[in-house]
């Protein structure tokens, strides 16, 4: 049987897609954003319910560490769960390291563009921010996915 908190994180995981699944259906530009924020913001409350699921796994009742650092300070460093999330923070190309650049981008205001005239004609690179297509936010969703399912599966045979 699966932990609530696995049960919680697959909810708002399987909710970040089917919003994903309405994109192809709509070509109303504020109801795309809303979709692709809408499934951002679950993406990050299931990263963030991650480290409250290891603290429950390890029998921390109450515990409610909101961030990988407060899991390690619950839990210290010798947990396969912390190298793992450890791991995974360090990684640039991780779904975790995707959520914080989707934090960070979804959580400021839009930078503003400098306008292109004859008299600027210098090549600036442009910051786009991180990928927020469908495919590239499919795979995080996948790979949060994998990965809680494999902290349930290895609790569970206890």
């Amino acid at each position: 049987m699966a932990s609530p908190w696995h049960s919680l994180i697959s909810q708002k995981i399987f909710l970040a897609r089917t919003l994903l699944g309405q994109l192809d259906e709509n070509d109303n530009v504020p109801v795309r954003e809303a979709l692709v924020q809408g499934a951002v913001e679950l993406g990050l409350r299931a990263r963030k319910l991650i480290p409250v699921m290891v603290a429950r796994m390890y029998q921390e009742k109450l515990a409610q560490p909101d961030s990988l650092e407060a899991l390690i300070e619950l839990l210290g460093n010798d947990i396969p769960e912390a190298t793992d999330l450890k791991q995974l923070a360090g990684d640039t190309n991780s779904w975790w390291n995707h959520l914080e650049q989707l934090e960070r981008h979804q959580g400021n205001p839009p930078v503003t563009r400098k306008t292109v005239s004859d008299e600027n004609v210098i090549a600036v690179s442009a910051d786009i921010g991180p990928d927020r297509s469908r495919q590239a936010l499919e795979q995080t969703l996948t790979a949060i996915k994998h990965f809680t399912d494999i902290l349930e599966e290895r609790h569970s045979e206890w």
